[in-house]
């Protein structure tokens, strides 16, 4: 994994990142997004995104995570992330999209 790469692996329910979620590497996750939801999981099982192995992540990263909540929403999938990074905790707080990261949070992003 070179240092502006991210590796997605798909574990049952739970999709792990791994690497930096950049203006480099969220293009490549951006395109598979559709993708990545329609094939991921029921609408009763929910999806988790663990984010414990990102290691950079700036607005790229945080617009991809809005994006996956709104596709999420679309389908009616429950959507939780884990062990969120600091930086991107920060981000969003700036950005006043801390939302996000609210399971209890309800937010219409369609």
């Amino acid at each position: 994994m070179t240092s502006s790469s991210t590796e997605l692996h798909k574990m049952g329910d739970t999709l792990a990142l791994a690497g930096e979620l950049t203006f480099l590497s969220v293009p490549r996750l951006w395109r598979d997004n559709k993708r990545l939801f329609r094939d991921a999981a029921s609408p009763a099982t929910g999806i988790s995104v663990d984010l414990a192995k990102v290691v950079r992540a700036d607005s790229a990263g945080l617009a991809l995570m809005l994006e996956w909540r709104r596709q999420a929403n679309h389908r009616n999938i429950t959507l939780r992330f884990q062990n969120i990074p600091e930086q991107m905790l920060s981000l969003a707080n700036l950005a006043e999209v801390d939302f996000l990261f609210d399971d209890h949070a309800v937010k219409n992003l369609t």
